[in-house]
């Protein structure tokens, strides 16, 4: 096929989708059905609709056929991130927060002014953080069933820099590592960035299938498993002490490093222990004050073998020297004197209530969730689909994410979820009342 025609019909296909004569959701002819009416090779059909896939015109969705895709919605559209048009309602990103942080941060800042300690935190810090503040995060992460000496905590900027981190640590490009096929988003783009394969581990509403893992170790050699045992984002499970006891035997039969993601498990009440408890030869253990505190904060923490310690340390050096000594002054005074305590018991709180507004607004809908958490996922009608029901909130000025940015798999489930954490209370009835209906018109 001359190269004039071939991209004539890719650039008309496309024409017709932005002009809507080829509306969002239209099933496009099967790749055979398109050759056989152009007169086309198979392998020529199947690269136009390739060219209109890599333009975000269509989506192929196996067993399905190629659909023509929402392209309504703003750039980056399901993308954590905290940039919102004005007089749009968040339920895309969460950074919960409660009346009076303001107030604690004046009262920690004056509180700095005052100490004696002042200038030291104008210099360069310990690549792992000063040891009177890796031991405050050791103590804190006791309350949370793990066990851990200062020396074997490191301090980062955020959680995220922990998960890279960790990440830079453990693993070269091209290994593979496993991961639930549905998962935090920020892990994805790491590993792209790191050159790292990921297999996807399905889903069940509990946890993941441990056995399609262990097959996958048996298939594959898989170097590290990434996972968020206690409080799941997107889907809300925290694993039973069973799964988690077997996944640690998989772990160890295939000496896979853990990276365990507790971004969430502090609104979890009495979960199990977690991963690096169960597994602390091989697990690092990664979280932060972002969700419980403040997103503005940017302080994380890492709990690793005291053998992973070195190499983990250089990866800060490499990254970043250090955590900024300001902040770890304030997080750590936090920890120490029972405020961070304080606020994640009232964010457990505030999340249960928000979640009492589902219960109650979409009582018709199917959600899975977790009964303290600031997300839930609606899995939709199997004739729906994902991003016009993303576009049609959004037309109703309400920004949600579908599932493309949580899915590792090929195969994307049509759903959405539903950050519950950045709007107040009035405003997050009323949001959810629209979604009711919106979810229902396209079912």
């Amino acid at each position: 096929m001359p190269l004039a025609r071939y991209k004539s019909l890719v650039d008309a296909f496309a024409a017709d989708i932005r002009s809507g004569r080829l509306p969002p959701g239209t099933r496009l002819p099967t790749h055979r059905t398109l050759a056989m009416a152009e007169g086309l090779a198979l392998a020529t059909a199947s690269r136009v609709y390739a060219e209109l896939e890599a333009m975000g015109l269509v989506s192929g969705e196996a067993g399905r056929g190629t659909f023509v895709r929402e392209t309504s919605l703003p750039s980056g559209h399901g993308i954590d991130q905290p940039d919102v048009a004005t007089g749009v309602i968040d339920l895309n990103f969460n950074y919960p927060s409660l009346p009076g942080q303001a107030e604690l941060l004046r009262t920690a800042l004056r509180q700095l002014a005052l100490s004696g300690d002042l200038e030291s935190l104008l210099r360069y810090q310990p690549h792992a953080g000063r040891s009177h503040e890796r031991a405050s995060v050791a103590r804190h992460l006791c309350s949370r069933g793990l066990t851990v000496e200062a020396g074997q905590v490191l301090l980062v900027n955020g959680a995220q820099h922990g998960l890279t981190v960790a990440m830079m640590a453990l693993f070269k490009p091209g290994d593979v590592v496993a991961a639930d096929a549905l998962t935090y988003p920020g892990f994805k783009v790491l590993a792209e960035s790191l050159s790292l394969e990921v297999l996807p581990v399905p889903v069940t509403d509990s946890g993941p299938d441990l056995d399609a893992l262990e097959k996958l170790c048996r298939q594959r050699t898989v170097k590290g498993i990434y996972s968020m045992p206690t409080l799941h984002n997107p889907m809300g499970w925290v694993m039973g002490i069973e799964q988690r006891e077997r996944l640690v035997r998989i772990a160890r039969q295939h000496t896979l490093h853990i990276i365990e993601d507790a971004a969430y498990a502090f609104l979890a009440p009495n979960p199990p222990p977690p991963l690096a408890h169960l597994a602390p030869e091989r697990t690092v253990y990664v979280s932060g004050l972002s969700k419980s505190v403040a997103t503005g904060l940017r302080f994380g923490f890492i709990a690793a073998p005291v053998a992973r310690v070195s190499a983990l340390e250089r990866v800060i050096r490499a990254t970043s020297w250090n955590t900024a000594g300001v902040m770890t002054a304030i997080a750590t005074g936090w920890l120490d004197d029972g405020t961070v305590s304080k606020l994640e018991a009232q964010k457990r709180a505030d999340a249960r209530s928000r979640q009492s507004l589902v219960d109650e607004l979409l009582s018709g809908v199917n959600c899975v969730r977790h009964p303290c958490s600031y997300f839930t996922w609606l899995p939709l009608a199997e004739d729906a689909r994902a991003d016009q029901v993303a576009a049609a909130l959004m037309r109703e000025n309400i920004s949600v994410s579908t599932a493309e940015p949580f899915a590792v798999s090929a195969q994307v489930p049509h759903a959405i979820r539903l950050a519950l954490g950045s709007v107040d209370m009035p405003t997050l009835r009323a949001a959810l009342k629209t979604v009711n209906r919106v979810v229902g018109a396209h079912s």
